[in-house]
């Protein structure tokens, strides 16, 4: 005899139906760079080898760190939102955005270092390294707008509404998930 157990809240997915099309959307296109990226440099594995010393790993993980830091405060905002804990949710919110602005300011300076010693998209990998992490910087931005309007959306007694939260940290997931891909890819393969 099994007993039917209740759960004291139901589970779900956070986010909403036309948020995650839209997540999954984004990982196929991103897919489909990533695809043309391994194939690129299955031809040319010598010469991507060669300008990929080029990158600072240090540089990547410091990014990587920071990006995975925003997330760990993102979900905790979720969980805040859940317990109507408010004010918690827009400072931990705030944090995450704080962390998302240091990752482009580091992805800038780095952008800017390379371009100095002359690797430009002349450079085949170089070509890639820039398209991969401006998209993905493009996301960011796209990202940290979403993490505004949730900000907002916490401030105003009248909306309040905590699915809009869930979806902008499930955009923010994405972008980490992203993040971390691109840094294998480009700062660790060999």
């Amino acid at each position: 005899m099994t007993i039917a157990r209740t759960p004291a809240r139901q589970r779900r997915l956070p986010g909403d139906v036309d948020m995650w099309v839209m997540v999954l959307g984004d990982l196929f296109f991103f897919g489909c760079y990533f695809v043309t990226y391994m194939v690129f440099r299955a031809m040319s594995t010598e010469e991507f080898t060669a300008s990929q010393q080029h990158l600072n790993v240090g540089i990547g993980v410091v990014n990587t760190v920071i990006l995975l830091t925003s997330s760990l405060f993102a979900a905790l905002a979720v969980l805040a939102v859940r317990e109507e804990a408010l004010r918690d949710a827009r400072r931990l919110l705030v944090t995450a955005g704080a962390c998302g602005v240091l990752f482009s300011l580091v992805k800038v300076y780095e952008w800017y270092a390379k371009l100095s010693q002359g690797h430009t998209i002349h450079d085949e990998f170089f070509s890639f390294y820039y398209v991969l992490t401006g998209v993905h910087l493009v996301h960011v931005a796209f990202g940290l707008l979403a993490l505004g309007i949730a900000v907002r959306e916490l401030r105003a007694p009248h909306r309040r509404r905590p699915a809009i939260v869930e979806q902008s940290v499930l955009f923010w997931h994405m972008i980490d998930l992203l993040w971390v891909v691109i840094f294998a890819l480009l700062y660790l393969m060999r």
